[in-house]
């Protein structure tokens, strides 16, 4: 039975804790202020799905109606826009190497006779892939109306020797590709990254914040003080002071939900509720990550770097980026000690494909385990809190 001193021992600890909340701006500011303008800036960063208009650079050497009406279909593809009709390919080739440009197009001297007289033509094209959306985007649109042109001669040359249009147009394209892309048909880079980029950034301030919030306590000494309102149980402290972060965390989480789901209407087959007990997972199991940081390195200045360096390390491994299944088998068995990777899981199994709860049980177990990371360190936390000294 739960003692009467118990409870209000934690009452005591969790309206400390709501005081400090409310007497310090860099609590509410990490909790409330900077995951809202990260919401709200990535979502109208790629509020058109796709970057269009991405500016391209044209070497016309030919200078016929073939090689402008060329030019002409390429500038009306939606992503790619040519703002550079360049006399030379150095001239080009400096834009590119500026970074005004994303690609050159080169069509070369005599296209238009070359194809007339039935010798392949070779238009060449350059991307920049430093920037690898971008270069990746134009360069599928140059391919693409390469590939056009390419049937169209092929097209013109047949009917000229009197081949039948059906035959002809076999001969062209002899297999159709009907292609349909799962989860996210309409190919929306902010359906496929805001999903992760923001309950990351949820996850790199819930981190940060908890490791800060007891770091501080050691910093400015008034972790006894806080032990002794707990009546000196760690573990009534350490709930006590998170748990009123535990609620704006959660809200916060619940509404990038409702913003993702609710207002840009992306793919949620599931239905909210498995999501919404993914992020509350997902709140306490961070917190409980960051806990167990600070316990390791019970400083304010290295438990601080540490969660920064295992908060950012958890955008590239959680796997929305790259694979984790192509990187090495050891970072494979890491990949899971992040919260993030499994929420992506979940994500990937309920929101997208719409699975039943019983195939992300072992994600949805996997976040609860992380509330037990910290408790084999509960007692050096309890040590540092009583007898360790702020050093700069």
């Amino acid at each position: 039975m739960i003692k009467i001193s118990s409870i209000y021992a934690f009452q005591q600890v969790f309206l400390r804790e709501c005081r400090r909340l409310v007497s310090k701006p860099i609590y509410l500011f990490s909790i409330i202020v900077a995951p809202l303008f990260c919401y709200f800036f990535f979502t109208s960063l790629m509020k058109n799905g796709l970057p269009t208009n991405l500016p391209i650079a044209v070497v016309d050497l030919d200078k016929t109606s073939t090689s402008r009406n060329t030019v002409r279909q390429l500038d009306a593809f939606p992503q790619t826009e040519v703002v550079m009709n360049a006399s030379n390919f150095a001239e080009a080739r400096t834009q590119l190497q500026e970074g005004s440009v994303y690609a050159v197009f080169v069509i070369p001297h005599h296209f238009m006779r070359d194809i007339l007289n039935g010798v392949q033509p070779k238009i060449t094209f350059y991307t920049n892939n430093t920037y690898f959306i971008a270069g990746a985007l134009v360069f599928r649109d140059m391919k693409t109306v390469s590939v056009l042109m390419s049937g169209a001669v092929g097209r013109q040359v047949g009917l000229a020797k009197g081949q039948n249009p059906k035959q002809l147009l076999a001969q062209l394209q002899p297999i159709v590709v009907d292609a349909h892309p799962i989860g996210n048909p309409w190919l929306n880079y902010s359906v496929y990254l805001n999903n992760m980029l923001l309950p990351g950034i949820l996850q790199l301030m819930i981190i940060l914040l908890t490791v800060y919030s007891i770091g501080i306590e050691i910093k400015e000494q008034t972790a006894k003080q806080w032990l002794a309102v707990s009546n000196n149980s760690i573990l009534i402290a350490t709930f006590g002071k998170l748990l009123p972060q535990t609620l704006l965390f959660s809200m916060m989480g619940i509404l990038f939900q409702i913003l993702l789901y609710g207002y840009l209407h992306f793919p949620l087959n599931s239905g909210l509720m498995p999501m919404l007990f993914a992020v509350l997972l997902f709140v306490i199991s961070a917190q409980s990550l960051g806990v167990f940081m600070i316990s390791v390195l019970p400083t304010l200045r290295l438990g601080m770097s540490f969660a920064s360096l295992i908060g950012v390390i958890s955008f590239s491994i959680a796997g929305f980026s790259y694979p984790v299944f192509a990187m090495h088998p050891s970072l494979q068995w890491v990949s899971h000690l992040f919260p993030l990777r499994h929420y992506f899981l979940i994500y990937v199994d309920q929101a997208l494909n719409g699975y039943s709860l019983y195939y992300s049980r072992m994600e949805y177990m996997a976040l609860m385990l992380f509330v037990l990371a910290p408790i084999p360190l509960a007692y050096r936390l309890k040590h540092s809190l009583k007898h360790r000294e702020y050093k700069m």
